[in-house]
């Protein structure tokens, strides 16, 4: 049984490697040469957009699923033609416009940041004046890990940002004063089954995830209920199939969503080592309308993302239950390489063993502060 998987870039290698032990192969089709996925299973290069490739590609697949948000959806819609596509091209789009995004929510009942549509530089003084100071201004299409985005603070950043207005339709939101961010994975299967992680913390610098504790200190019950029934909310909404990760900011002991991402996630990297069966098995059983996997936290886990370098593996490997998983990306400032995980029985132990790590992870952008984020700390 073959599955095709769109994007070949770290989610797609982890999604073929839990793959491999139920018997699975994979087909993978990015438009890099250089895609990770090369060393372990058939890669595809070409275009998104070539209507002849994803023809050719969907040959003798059982279904196709994907491992980033920005495929074209027409890409998803031709493929769907011939071969089942989960999660489904609505999902797709849903999440690639922001504007869409926080509509699907407010429609749905889950509250989000305040935000005003923004095309063009004379409108953003009356957007200001809805949404207040300070702001966050977004693109509405693509931007990640901190990219595409702006944060007005002062009458003098709005001003700066008119003179070089980029060329793109965006989004301003209210800055959020948050006293962490927590994200949630959620899975659906083919059936309508559900199941849903533990909340995760997350801690960010410079817009880009450095650190995720699974499951989140101090959690208070309902706002692990709150956080599931959002993502059941949205994946009934849009039939989902597949895992799901939304992202929300915590504000007195409440949940304000912020984006969501339907793929397996950044901040669910634990589960591999972490929880009784990871996001990635979990998503290829939802996809493939197998029984899913618990996903009960296995005591308390760190995922620490390695940007740009990588430390010495003996170094990381010497500290009890640290699990380095390297990419095969070649290393440059900015891109993730690679991520380690620690497990330990509870938090406070876990705290410990973090202590332990090398000198590698001392640096401030690893942000490895176990208290809660502050909203400063995300942007």
């Amino acid at each position: 049984m073959t599955i095709g998987i769109l994007g070949g870039g770290q989610l797609g290698y982890m999604l073929a490697l839990a793959g491999y032990p139920l018997g699975l192969h994979f087909r993978f089709l990015d438009p890099s040469p250089e895609a990770p996925v090369g060393r372990i299973a058939q890669r595809v290069t070409a275009e998104y957009t070539d209507q002849d490739a994803l023809e050719k590609f969907a040959s003798g697949l059982e279904l196709v699923t994907y491992e980033f948000e920005n495929v074209p959806v027409a890409a998803a819609r031709c493929l769907a033609r011939h071969v089942p596509v989960y999660p489904p091209p609505e999902a797709l789009e849903a999440a690639q416009d922001r504007l869409n995004e926080k509509n699907l929510f407010r429609r749905l009942g889950i509250a989000t940041t305040s935000f005003a549509e923004v095309n063009k530089a004379g409108e953003i003084d009356l957007a200001v004046k809805k949404i207040g100071l300070p702001a966050v201004l977004k693109t509405r299409r693509m931007g990640y890990d901190g990219k595409g985005q702006w944060v007005l603070r002062t009458h003098e950043d709005v001003v700066k940002v008119k003179k070089d207005f980029p060329s793109a339709s965006l989004l301003l939101e209210n800055f959020v004063a948050f006293e962490r961010e927590l994200s949630i994975l959620a899975v659906r299967g083919r059936s309508g089954e559900t199941a849903f992680y533990p909340l995760v913390e997350n801690h960010h610098r410079a817009g880009i995830l450095r650190l995720s504790i699974a499951q989140a200190p101090k959690l208070n019950p309902a706002v692990q209920k709150a956080g599931e029934q959002a993502a059941e909310r949205v994946m009934r909404e849009l039939d989902y199939v597949g895992v799901l990760a939304i992202e929300f900011f915590e504000c007195n002991g409440e949940l304000v969503a912020n984006e969501m991402a339907p793929r397996v996630h950044n901040s669910g990297h634990w589960s591999i080592e972490g929880a009784a069966t990871s996001q990635f098995e979990n998503h290829l059983r939802a996809v493939l309308g197998m029984p899913l996997g618990a996903t009960a936290a296995l005591g308390a886990s760190a995922m620490l993302n390695l940007i740009g370098e990588v430390p010495e593996a003996a170094d990381v490997l010497a500290i009890p239950d640290a699990h380095l998983h390297l990419y095969g990306k070649s290393p440059r400032p900015g891109r993730k390489v690679g991520h380690l995980t620690l497990r330990a029985a509870n938090f406070e132990e876990l705290k410990a063993r973090i202590a332990r790590l090398p000198g590698f992870f001392r640096r401030p952008e690893f942000c490895l502060s176990t208290e809660p984020a502050v909203a400063a700390g995300r942007l």
